[in-house]
């Protein structure tokens, strides 16, 4: 049996003091990033198409049904591909 890709986990913004590549109420892809965690960080997907660091607290965590989160990962990939 192959071993599961790691969930794609993502987030909506609730706060985007400062960051103007951060659209309140917006789902966005959280890319996994240890070393970012551990100082309560995430690395995320921004307005831009790029990945950055922000204060994990600018964000609540959201479980997605797997197609939802397919659509999601795909439509972003399609943009900024």
């Amino acid at each position: 049996m192959k071993p599961r890709k790691k969930e794609i986990q993502f987030v909506i913004c609730i706060q985007n003091e400062g960051c103007e590549d951060l659209a309140l109420g917006k789902v966005y892809q959280v890319l996994p990033d240890e070393s970012a965690a551990k100082e309560d960080y995430l690395r995320v997907i921004d307005e831009s198409g790029e990945d950055y660091l922000y204060p994990g607290n600018y964000f609540i965590p959201i479980a997605l049904p797997r197609a939802a989160e397919r659509a999601l990962a795909l439509s972003k990939s399609k943009v900024h591909a």
